[in-house]
């Protein structure tokens, strides 16, 4: 994880309503995101996650979806995007969530009952995406078997999530800046 330790230290920090929000190609595709660190990304998630009997890799829209595509092709499990979009099909799951910047409606679409998932994102930080998502796959009839996010902000509190979450690198935004706490 050296390549994305290093290029978080350049990573810009906005503010987002108050919300202090660091924007990197991990996070955002800006700047671009590195081939070389997203392998890292995969290989680092592949180490810790076992996804052996995993039906489907849920990735919600947007950021995650660039971390399920390159974990689908090293693994050959299949994703599915949480859009935010509804498409209206009659098994279609609709969840509301709310972040430390904004609100959405996420729309859960492919996963039927049974299926055993790994629900792949970018960031925890508020948690909402994570129970938003989590609530859609209870509803669906899905088994949670793991919950990866690539960086998890220590300095933002997600309150009690429905399921455990392994994080690749956990960081802070201090004094402008990201910092990389392990």
């Amino acid at each position: 994880m050296d390549q994305l330790r290093r290029s978080l230290r350049d990573a810009p920090v906005v503010s987002r309503d108050g919300y202090d929000y660091f924007v990197h190609g991990v996070t955002d595709g800006v700047p671009p995101v590195e081939p070389a660190i997203l392998r890292e990304v995969v290989d680092a998630v592949r180490e810790r996650i076992d996804f052996d009997g995993v039906d489907l890799l849920v990735a919600p829209e947007a950021m995650g979806v660039h971390h399920a595509t390159a974990l689908s092709l090293s693994t050959d499990v299949p994703f599915v995007v949480v859009r935010k979009r509804s498409y209206g099909f009659p098994d279609e799951v609709a969840v509301h969530q709310r972040t430390g910047y904004g609100e959405s409606d996420f729309h859960l679409n492919g996963v039927e009952a049974g299926d055993r998932v790994v629900l792949v994102d970018d960031v925890l930080s508020s948690g909402s995406t994570i129970r938003a998502v989590s609530a859609a796959l209870a509803e669906a009839g899905a088994e949670v078997a793991d919950v990866v996010v690539v960086l998890e902000r220590v300095d933002a509190d997600p309150g009690e999530l429905p399921h455990e979450v392994t994080s690749l690198l956990r960081v802070r935004v201090e004094d402008g800046a990201v910092e990389v706490v392990d």
